[in-house]
């Protein structure tokens, strides 16, 4: 397909039959940018998580054994360097585990993918009081640090359908 030939409005209508679409299939939940609810349900298919209600503070999905995951995604432009993730509140209260960053590249395949332990979270994130929360920045040498596991190829497995 030709985007370029498009209009605004023709490339808007089509945006919003693929978020409908996806909605229709359980991919995201919410009208938001699919990013997120994308990423939770990546992650929660292909690890075995149970995904938890958008309303479950701290955390976004869990495993049989009840461990805890929050899950933070980011589509970057950028092929290279630090990538900053959404917001985690209320870091100090140990609400989860692990937390699986993933980084997707402009075309959504996965630049890379980690399950970082929290004691390493708490490290790498910043509190910024006008956020009220702490922000983690992302960098691709995460994975020297202890407890960091890369789980790009599992992500990236192709579906079964």
């Amino acid at each position: 397909m030709e985007y370029a030939t498009l209009t605004e409005s023709e490339l808007l209508r089509m945006h919003a039959g693929v978020i409908d679409e996806l909605n229709r299939r359980g991919v995201v939940r919410t009208g938001n940018n699919p990013i997120g609810d994308y990423t939770e349900w990546l992650v929660c298919n292909r690890l075995g998580l149970k995904l938890e209600p958008n309303s479950r503070a701290s955390y976004d999905g869990v495993d049989s054994n009840e461990v805890r995951y929050q899950i933070k995604g980011r589509r970057s432009k950028r092929l290279t360097g630090n990538v900053q993730l959404s917001v985690i509140r209320k870091l100090e209260t140990n609400g989860f585990d692990y937390l699986i960053a993933v980084v997707f590249n402009p075309d959504y395949t996965i630049r890379f993918a980690a399950k970082i332990p929290h004691a390493v979270v708490s490290d790498i994130a910043t509190y910024r009081g006008h956020v009220n929360g702490h922000v983690p920045i992302i960098r691709e040498n995460v994975f020297e640090r202890d407890g960091v596991v890369d789980i790009k190829e599992i992500l990236s497995l192709p579906r079964a359908l």
